[in-house]
């Protein structure tokens, strides 16, 4: 007879009868700080999926980029055209070749 009035029902009166007394004026900033975090978490998980999306849509723009023109051969020495085109390695191989030329001709050592 007694055990049936220290059931679970009574329990669970007792607790929230505790949280109420002595966590009532805590109640509303737990919630706050709750509602607070659920937040921060769904931004950073939408700004997770965007980064995810920027970075599989760069590798699928990568992937159908159009190859670098081929180089175009220099124009003869006679021609009026004023611009020239050089590959990278061409460009590479000319700054190398000045860098010499310089160096020839201060006198000092070639490394």
């Amino acid at each position: 007879m007694i055990a049936n009035l220290f059931g679970p029902d009574l329990g669970i009166v007792i607790v929230v009868i505790l949280v109420v007394l002595l966590g009532g004026s805590q109640l509303p900033k737990i919630a706050r700080n709750v509602g607070t975090a659920g937040k921060e978490f769904r931004k950073a998980q939408q700004e997770a999926e965007e980064d995810a999306a920027r970075e599989q849509a760069a590798k699928v723009s990568a992937a159908t980029a159009p190859a670098p023109p081929a180089a175009q051969p220099l124009p003869a020495a006679g021609s009026t055209n004023d611009s020239v085109q050089l590959t990278r390695a061409q460009l590479d191989a000319l700054l190398q070749e000045r860098e010499e030329q310089v160096r020839r001709q201060s006198g000092s050592p070639s490394a």
